[in-house]
């Protein structure tokens, strides 16, 4: 199936940006990969939909052998140069190009919310070995605070009709044949940094808003520093916090 032109397009754009706006995983991260997931030495774990690899990086401190599946050739670029070691290849979460029960665990960070359908789930069940687990991952923005409320707002009028995980329509395909139920999990988490990475950055490398001609996404640039003025907690502040919810899936193939 074709990739999603928002992802495809957008993703492929600038994946040095999304790579410095992008907040990296909490800590519970780590133990949520060994404890829920039992990935570790020994084990063999995919990540489907690797971007520019900054959840790899972590399965590869597991001591797992990792594969990883992208199909933008940029984002693809970025994760070969950062990690060398990861079985790298191009594909979509539709045809994995792998061999049946390859895998312990699967895994989809940022990610799942773009190929969320019955066809995925049957796909990720043959590469799963019985008893493997898939495990899904996102950092969300915390609208509970005033100014990320007032940034989604800012942004929404440019999603189209582009997968987004907020929406909850991923959540549809479970329960999946051939999987158990889906448990889950919550951390509170925070990105540090200059508000043109932390911020900036991190609108620009949306893939709806990556994707928009040159002087669309200018203009939603100013509007972003332009709201950062606004706001006392981020006005002309060389480092600010931006906060995040971390919210973590998994579940069992039968």
């Amino acid at each position: 199936m074709p990739v999603h032109r928002a992802a495809a397009e957008g993703f492929a754009r600038d994946a040095a940006t999304y790579a410095r706006g992008r907040p990296e995983y909490p800590p519970e991260a780590d133990a949520w990969l060994r404890e829920a997931l039992g990935c570790g030495p020994g084990r063999r774990v995919l990540e489907v939909g690797a971007g520019t690899g900054k959840f790899a990086a972590r399965l590869v401190a597991t001591g797992a052998e990792v594969a990883a599946v992208e199909p933008s050739a940029a984002m693809r670029a970025a994760c070969a140069a950062a990690l060398p070691g990861v079985d790298l290849r191009d594909g979509t979460a539709e045809a994995l190009p792998f061999a049946d029960a390859a895998f312990d665990v699967l895994v989809c960070a940022q990610a799942f919310h773009w190929f969320a359908n019955p066809r995925v789930l049957a796909e990720f069940r043959r590469v799963l070995r019985p008893g493997g687990r898939l495990g899904l991952i996102w950092n969300v923005r915390d609208a509970r605070v005033e100014w990320v409320a007032a940034l989604t707002h800012l942004i929404a009028p440019y999603e189209g009709d582009a997968p987004r995980y907020a929406s909850g329509a991923w959540r549809a395909v479970f329960p999946a044949p051939g999987f158990g139920p889906l448990a889950e999990a919550a951390f509170s988490h925070v990105h540090t940094g200059s508000p043109e990475d932390v911020i900036v950055a991190r609108v620009m490398s949306i893939s709806f808003i990556a994707a928009l001609p040159d002087d669309t996404r200018d203009d939603v640039a100013e509007a972003v520093r332009a709201l950062i003025a606004r706001y006392p907690a981020l006005r002309g502040r060389d480092a600010v916090t931006f906060p995040y919810l971390t919210a973590a899936y998994w579940c069992e193939r039968l």
